[in-house]
């Protein structure tokens, strides 16, 4: 179990509490961490193995080390388990799509029992969305065109192995402008994700 899984199954967690709506904080303890976890320099598996305390990582409390160590020794996390069993995994997809966050992916799950992209694509054709508070004929005609655009072309998203070298060939850059004192790369590049959509 490398970090870039447990952090996984945290992002996911965090991203599957904000749809249910729970507190904003827990939300956050559970995304902070997947960050710090992959920005770690060492494999967490190894600090167990060890018996070095998972707590000495910054934004890493009891809870969440306890977690940390049922997802090393069964490979999964039974929180998570329970809260996708309310939550459907799929609605993660529906983030992808320009101008839906998670608030407006749980009303469209709630009130019309979409989970897939497919779903949501086929309630905007029939005028579905527009009957949602807060979503008027403007606001469904842009996330079907949004949803068109990611079918078509994807989601602008571009494999670590590419971003990463030009990543660190415009810090070097950065680096050499007069008053730049420390330069770094952030988002989803220095959380090592899969797939990079820009370099922050």
């Amino acid at each position: 179990m490398k970090n870039r899984d447990i952090a996984d199954i945290f992002e996911k967690t965090s991203y599957l509490l904000e749809i249910r709506g729970d507190n904003i904080h827990r939300v956050l303890s559970y995304r902070r961490a997947a960050e710090n976890i992959l920005a770690h320099g060492r494999e967490l598996t190894e600090m167990h193995t060890a018996r070095e305390k998972l707590t000495s990582i910054s934004g890493i409390g009891q809870t969440l080390a306890d977690k940390i160590v049922e997802i090393i020794t069964t490979g999964e996390l039974d929180f998570y388990n329970r809260v996708a069993a309310e939550i459907p995994p799929s609605l993660l997809d529906l983030m992808r799509v320009d101008g839906l966050g998670p608030k407006r992916i749980k009303l469209i799950y709630e009130q019309l029992g979409v989970t897939t992209l497919e779903g949501l694509a086929e309630a905007a054709e029939r005028g579905d969305l527009r009957q949602l508070p807060k979503m008027g004929a403007k606001s469904e005609e842009k996330i079907l065109r949004n949803i068109r655009a990611l079918q078509k072309f994807g989601d602008g998203r571009h494999p670590l192995g590419d971003a990463l070298p030009l990543a660190k060939q415009i810090l070097a850059d950065l680096a050499k402008l007069t008053g730049v004192r420390h330069t770094a790369v952030g988002g989803s590049a220095r959380r090592y994700r899969d797939t990079v959509g820009d370099l922050d």
